[in-house]
């Protein structure tokens, strides 16, 4: 029997779109009374990233059970919403804890590298949920949440690296950057060290390991949708090099605006890129429906990178307007992406169900 599917991704939606709005309240934007300022990271990481990335593993592993996963996380989303908090962030780290089964599972199964990183990158979303539960502040397990959506897009990039050519040193290369990056998370929790610096370094030689062993050296001399993949991949991996350039400057705290910048590089910039570019994959093997490739695409990826760079410019020139405003087109910028992908949808024939496409 097939799992109903759209359910998990409204309610990840809900998640989503109320994280925005807190954020926004954040910022300064006048909005309605909103109790959700201080759990805008949870909405955004867990209960929409873990939602549609818990999805998408379920789908994959096509075990009943798995979609216990994405249920809890997006049950936790929506009782953060209505003031459970405590209650919400047990169901998220229930359901960082059914993702993080499915990861070992498939490492076992698969002994790749791409699976064992994968799953490093669940371990740290389950730690950060676990500390977040115990009473940590979320700037002090944000790098956890970081690493766990960073190393989930690397292992699925490096997976897709074995179509080129066969290479001695990619692996071992790999290996500096994730130990940063890995040595950062750990110092930002245990608050010593200059934690900040090294994660931002382990994400700066990521980006330049990737940038030499990605296939989008390739796709880039592509057309349609393979090429835009790729375009958002180039993109996004510019904004997380300004997110690692960014970082060392928080060893010095992080009650500065550069915190904003640092961190929305890395998650609206470099996450959401890899979202848009991934949607057009991922989301006609989720929901069993064609969606054809448009041009329309990249009129919400340009929205997104001119935003952030105002959003980033009013945080680094001590500009309130210029963050603002940024800060509400790049919420647009991800709205404008919903439509245009829902409307791609609608108007898409059905496909065989569980037909997994392959990434570009």
């Amino acid at each position: 029997m097939t799992m109903p599917r759209l359910p998990f991704l409204l309610l990840g939606a809900i998640s989503l779109l109320s994280g925005m709005l807190a954020g926004l309240a954040r910022m300064g934007w006048d909005l309605p009374a909103l109790d959700w300022t201080d759990i805008h990271g949870p909405l955004m990481v867990c209960g929409f990233f873990g939602t549609v990335i818990g999805l998408e593993r379920a789908v994959a592993l096509n075990r009943p059970w798995g979609f216990a996963a994405p249920a809890a996380s997006a049950a936790g989303g929506l009782f953060l919403l209505i003031g459970w908090r405590f209650q919400g962030a047990v169901l998220l780290l229930m359901g960082s804890l059914l993702f993080l089964a499915m990861a070992v599972i498939v490492a076992r199964r698969q002994a790749e590298p791409f699976t064992k990183l994968m799953a490093l990158g669940a371990f740290c979303w389950a730690l950060g949920n676990g500390m977040w539960l115990a009473g940590a502040m979320v700037a002090e397990i944000v790098a956890l949440w970081a690493a766990f959506l960073v190393l989930t897009i690397a292992g699925e990039r490096l997976e897709l690296a074995r179509f080129l050519p066969p290479n001695q040193w990619r692996n071992p290369t790999l290996a500096p950057p994730l130990l940063l990056i890995g040595i950062g998370a750990v110092q930002s929790v245990v608050g010593a060290g200059p934690a900040w610096t090294a994660f931002g370094a382990g994400l700066v030689l990521l980006v330049a390991w990737s940038l030499w062993n990605d296939v989008v050296r390739r796709t880039i001399r592509q057309t349609g949708l393979t090429r835009y993949v790729a375009v958002c991949l180039l993109s996004g991996y510019v904004w997380l090099a300004v997110a690692g350039a960014l970082m060392p400057i928080l060893d010095g705290g992080v009650a500065t605006p550069v915190y904003d910048a640092a961190l929305h590089a890395l998650f609206v910039g470099f996450v959401f890129s890899m979202v848009f570019g991934h949607a057009p994959i991922i989301l006609p093997a989720i929901l069993a429906v064609r969606l054809p490739f448009h041009s329309a695409f990249y009129l919400p990826l340009a929205m997104l990178h001119l935003s952030l760079s105002l959003r980033l410019a009013g945080d680094l020139l001590d500009l309130s307007p210029s963050r603002q405003w940024g800060g509400l087109l790049n919420a647009a910028a991800i709205v404008a992406f919903i439509i245009v992908t829902a409307t791609r949808v609608l108007t898409a024939r059905p496909k065989k169900p569980d037909t997994i496409c392959p990434d570009p």
